[in-house]
């Protein structure tokens, strides 16, 4: 064991990797309570949820330790879940069946471009800043999403949107969580998202703002059957025409976009943190690819949205974690979290709010690595960033962003730097807003 993980070259022993993995797993546990929670506005069953995201997590971070051997964790993804459901469930109307099918595919599709080798080439393609974009967009649409959910702000038929009413219950539990899970991460406590959940659920039992779980907090393992293999029912209720229309076609593209440069982006600077890059690479980089995108197709079929790579794995790392061993460890611990299903009740969208808008605040993050004093950069940009939590659609942000990029590079003469790939895309999009 320590020598397959190379524990003596890379200077760790079991006791640190072992931190290590609980320390990862406490930085991202909260994704146990929150991916239900957002699922369930698709329609999906919250405890089958719940099961399949601890699945999904374990299996993905397991393989990531034995496979490629990083400390490095995976769970259904923030800001993909969001797209499942308000962006292709509620916005486009997709049952959430077809938008399992739909992740899938593109897990199926990763896993395809990582063996053959074009990882490298669909990267160069899209330009860095749209990825900044659409990451920061991401992050403010998640963030919005906590605002609503919390009762920060409310529909208004005179302005779109107004503040609401501060002074209600679950909205002042909502900013009672804000407050202390900022605080939790200024003062770089790790794990502070999950403790700040904590601390805010247990304030709300105390206030009967939030249901008291009946009995301990231990329980048996809900039932998988309401999501496990639903990704492939359409194709027991419609033909393969009314299944890959041109609508699931760009959901597929999405998700697979996000997913992948979410991944390589987050790979990389978890590697780099602990020192695994080398002249500009990433050892056993496609292994990693690998380990990711298999996660994502498993995690459909359990019953999830794509399951990526953490950069809360960095917390992990932080404390000592250098090899794969701890990925085990965090993966184990997932597992055990499955009997913590009565738990779920408390979890609130009050609880889950705070978690979801200190996200977005991470997220938002790549705003500073765009070049906004070049106009030609600056405008799809902005698009893509303003499009996602305007229109409640990752999807048309995403499209947005891709649309304006080749126009307002050819329009400054720099035209010759717009890789083909873009070219096409802009066809695709355009194409989606006329016909969808």
């Amino acid at each position: 064991m320590e020598r397959y993980f190379q524990f003596d070259e890379l200077k760790t022993d079991y006791k640190r990797e072992i931190m290590g993995g609980i320390t990862t797993f406490l930085a991202m546990a909260y994704i146990l309570f929150v991916n239900p929670s957002i699922l369930a506005d698709a329609g999906m069953d919250s405890d089958a949820v719940f099961v399949a995201t601890g699945l999904a997590a374990a299996i993905g971070t397991i393989i990531m330790g034995i496979i490629a051997r990083y400390p490095i964790a995976l769970a259904p993804g923030m800001g993909l879940n969001a797209f499942f459901t308000y962006s292709v469930v509620l916005g486009m109307g997709i049952p959430w069946e077809t938008a399992l099918l739909g992740v899938f595919v593109s897990g199926i599709i990763f896993i395809i471009i990582t063996l053959v080798g074009v990882r490298e080439y669909i990267i160069n393609a899209i330009p860095a800043e749209l990825k900044y974009a659409a990451g920061a967009g991401i992050g403010l649409f998640i963030a919005f999403i906590g605002l609503q959910n919390a009762g920060i702000v409310i529909g208004s038929e005179a302005t779109l949107v107004e503040i609401g009413n501060l002074g209600a219950g679950p909205t002042l539990l909502a900013i009672f969580g804000i407050i202390i899970t900022v605080v939790f991460m200024s003062i770089g406590l790790r794990g502070g998202i999950f403790y700040g959940m904590i601390v805010t659920a247990i304030v709300g039992m105390i206030f009967s703002v939030v249901p008291t779980p009946d009995g301990s907090p231990f329980g048996s393992i809900p039932s998988l059957a309401p999501t496990f293999g639903a990704a492939f029912s359409p194709f027991g209720e419609m033909g393969l025409g009314e299944i890959f229309t041109l609508q699931l076609f760009i959901v597929i593209l999405t998700f697979l976009f996000v997913d992948f440069f979410d991944t390589a982006g987050t790979l990389y600077a978890v590697a780099n943190q602990a020192g695994f890059v080398k002249d500009n690479k990433l050892p056993r980089a496609q292994r990693a690819l690998l380990a990711d995108s298999s996660a994502t197709s498993i995690g459909a079929i359990l019953g999830t949205s794509t399951t990526t790579a953490y950069i809360e794995s960095s917390s992990g790392i932080a404390a000592g974690a250098r090899t794969g061993f701890a990925s085990i460890v965090t993966g184990v611990l997932f597992l055990l979290a499955l009997f913590l299903s009565p738990l779920l009740v408390v979890v609130t969208e009050a609880v889950t709010a705070p978690a979801l808008i200190v996200v977005g605040v991470l997220m938002a993050g790549s705003l500073a690595n765009i070049d906004w004093k070049k106009f030609e950069i600056a405008v799809p940009a902005f698009f893509t960033i303003l499009a996602m939590p305007l229109t409640y659609s990752i999807a048309t942000g995403i499209a947005l962003g891709f649309i304006m990029y080749p126009i307002t590079m050819v329009c400054k003469g720099r035209y010759k730097e717009v890789n083909p790939i873009m070219y096409a895309l802009l066809v695709v999009f355009v194409l989606y807003f006329i016909y969808l």
